[in-house]
């Protein structure tokens, strides 16, 4: 396709977008290195890897370019063993990443532009289609190492070396596709999931079992007279909670060049609290704000629900407002049979995002969360890590001068710690952080040099010894 300078035509290269330059630049490496330089001491109780997943364009991409949401899928790993650390890196190999390699170049544009490659440039199995973008999460469940889409199905792949197997259904559970964010109960090994679609019902849920059978095939959702978009959810023990905050796709405005999403505060924000049961839905309607993750939610003594998320007055870039974009940690108890809602700020930061819990207390209470914020120095992003303690009441930091990623919570045989991949946006080096959980404060124990760059964003996971390579 040939390159060209008018930003409404296919063709358009924008590689000025602060997305796919600096911390955020698309790497197109693909290495393992084994025995990297580590700066104090990994615990020899660690032994695993974190896997973490993010949008990376394998060719400058053309037309628009929408983060997190476009781009090609790349998984990196960093495995920590006998106080040793290595890493590997893959591209989730699509059918359409394939072709592009295979030509040098991008075909398919961003999700926005509307353009589809036609047969005569990408044969008939291929036209019409969009770019398959399993590029957000990483999921491993029930044998199945997954690399997870927006609103479809996601490509599995081989946790020994990360190639791509194909795409995965997980027994028809995600036969109409799957959020990037399912939810693993650790107390079943239940995946709970739900996912959109443009067409009614527009919303379904599903449940995969520990042994990774459906339990639940797509189920619909009733109460949407339009599509929406939900990029997280939350699980307690009794309930799916879906928050359907009023960000709507807008088909007929992107036919004739209008935006594909639409925020609609008029119609507020409702919140789907659904039984795993099968029982009856509870709607509660509240004032409009966004949410982009969840940390985590659980069932009260009371029937009310706990819900920990950050919260947003409305989602940046796409909502026509001159309005401040700001964001915080927030509590939110949801009473279904009242059908009732209260809501509180428990973080005095405004710009926090990617909250995140130990994953074994996923369903239950969890009294501390971490996010990544932004201190009072310039690193051109987010460069700190905050913890908030719901038992104490209290709310700290650590700063280590670089951009840094989303945490992750890492459990070792002895004690427990948390992870973070940060790039220098002086020297743009990556190095992965593992802090001690009960006082992430003091700085690394140990900091392990990566061989490349990891492109800041997005999601990740971290895989014990017992289920990060085996099959």
């Amino acid at each position: 396709m040939t390159v060209t300078t008018d930003p409404h035509r296919p063709g358009f290269v924008d590689l000025t977008q602060r997305h796919l330059s600096g911390v955020f630049a698309p790497q197109r490496d693909e290495v393992d290195v084994a025995d990297l330089p580590v700066t104090g001491e990994i615990p020899a109780d660690l032994c695993g890897s974190y896997l973490r997943n993010g949008p990376n364009p394998r060719f400058d991409p053309i037309g628009s370019f929408v983060f997190p949401l476009d781009g090609d899928g790349m998984v990196h790993r960093i495995s920590l063993e006998n106080g040793k650390a290595s890493y590997t890196n893959r591209f989730v190999r699509t059918p359409m990443l394939e072709l592009e390699e295979q030509r040098g170049e991008a075909i398919w544009s961003g999700i926005t532009d509307g353009y589809t490659p036609p047969a005569s440039v990408v044969g008939e199995e291929l036209a019409g289609t969009t770019r398959a973008l399993p590029d957000i999460n990483i999921v491993r469940h029930g044998g199945r190492l997954m690399a997870m889409a927006e609103a479809d199905r996601p490509y599995r792949l081989d946790p020994r070396d990360l190639a791509t197997l194909g795409t995965e259904d997980c027994d028809g559970a995600m036969l109409v596709g799957s959020t990037a964010h399912p939810k693993v109960d650790p107390r079943t090994g239940e995946m709970v999931l739900f996912n959109y679609t443009f067409e009614a019902p527009f919303l379904t849920w599903s449940v995969v079992a520990a042994d990774g059978t459906a339990l639940r095939p797509p189920t619909p959702i009733d109460g949407l007279g339009a599509p929406v978009m939900i990029h997280d959810m939350a699980l307690t023990q009794k309930y799916v909670v879906l928050f359907v905050c009023p960000l709507i796709f807008d088909l007929a405005a992107a036919m004739t060049g209008g935006s594909l999403l639409s925020w609609r505060p008029d119609d507020g924000t409702r919140i789907a609290l659904i039984p795993r049961d099968g029982g009856l839905v509870r709607w509660i309607q509240t004032e409009p704000f966004w949410v982009w993750h969840f940390a985590n939610a659980f069932d009260n003594p009371d029937g009310t629900i706990t819900v920990d998320y950050v919260e947003w007055n409305y989602p940046g870039g796409f909502a026509a407002t001159s309005a401040p974009n700001t964001s915080g940690l927030t509590r939110a108890v949801c009473n279904p049979n009242t059908e009732t809602i209260s809501r509180s700020r428990v973080s005095g930061r405004i710009d926090l995002e990617f909250p995140r819990v130990d994953d074994r207390l996923l369903t239950l209470d969890h009294h501390r969360v971490a996010t990544v914020g932004t201190s009072d120095s310039d690193t051109g992003g987010r460069d700190s890590l905050w913890f908030y303690d719901f038992d104490k009441d209290t709310e700290t930091f650590w700063e280590p001068g670089v951009v840094i990623g989303e945490p992750i919570y890492i459990p070792g045989s002895g004690h427990d710690y948390w992870g973070a991949i940060g790039t220098d946006p002086e020297d743009m080096t990556s190095r992965f952080y593992i802090l001690g959980a009960e006082n992430p404060t003091d700085g690394p124990i140990a900091t392990v040099d990566l061989p490349i760059r990891v492109p800041s964003g997005l999601h990740g996971a971290w895989l014990t010894s017992d289920n990060a390579e085996s099959s």
